[in-house]
């Protein structure tokens, strides 16, 4: 697994007797359930601004045949790319998370171009009765945080360290430590955190 890891950053690899294939060039679309889509017309389009593109109607999934009669909506952002949702009719409420922390990572983030305008997105939103939590300095990004009506947590952000991208070889280190201090038996949260706090002090000596 390590070695696999270590290797991730390489380029997409072709074994023998497979057929070579492009890198996905962007997202297409996001989809999610709704179990209300006038409240979700309403969000994306007059407190987001985006435009709803398309709707698709449909009797049965067409992946999979299965007879959940369904309403499919499409909201497009500036690079055309859409976040879509589902409504369908008698569909139970899902169960809760087994976590709170669940309700925190799963988000979806879109990206502003400036700081500025993070800001203004932050004053937009609340004067639209959104709850909105932050400005987040993370380091290499700054965001704000809020949900919509149907509870996806979503973040509005941009780059303040453009390079951010381009740390191949840490990326691959991270993850290669990661798994390995996980992998230990017995570890309680504060050793962690320990740990954690640890290697990012390693990381600021050595980018100081």
């Amino acid at each position: 697994m390590t070695n696999t890891l270590s290797a991730a950053n390489s380029g997409a690899q072709t074994p023998e007797g497979l057929v070579a294939t492009e890198q996905p060039g962007g997202l297409h679309h996001v989809a999610y359930v709704t179990h209300d889509c006038a409240a979700t017309v309403d969000f994306y389009t007059r407190i987001m601004g985006l435009k709803l593109v398309s709707v698709v109607l449909d009797d049965t999934v067409p992946s999979t045949g299965e007879p959940y009669p369904y309403v499919h909506l499409f909201f497009e952002l500036a690079d055309q790319s859409t976040v879509a949702f589902f409504e369908s009719v008698n569909l139970p409420p899902a169960p809760p998370p087994s976590h709170p922390a669940y309700d925190v990572f799963n988000h979806l983030a879109l990206k502003l171009s400036s700081v500025e305008e993070v800001d203004k997105w932050a004053k937009r939103l609340r004067d639209f009765g959104v709850d909105v939590t932050g400005p987040t300095e993370h380091g290499i990004i700054y965001s704000i945080y809020f949900y919509d009506p149907n509870g996806i947590r979503l973040e509005l952000t941009t780059d303040v360290v453009p390079t951010w991208r381009e740390h191949h070889a840490k990326a691959a280190s991270d993850m290669d430590a990661w798994l390995s201090f996980k992998g230990a038996d017995g570890h309680r949260t504060e050793e962690l955190v320990e740990w954690i706090r640890s290697r990012r002090r390693q990381h600021r000596e050595v980018e100081g």
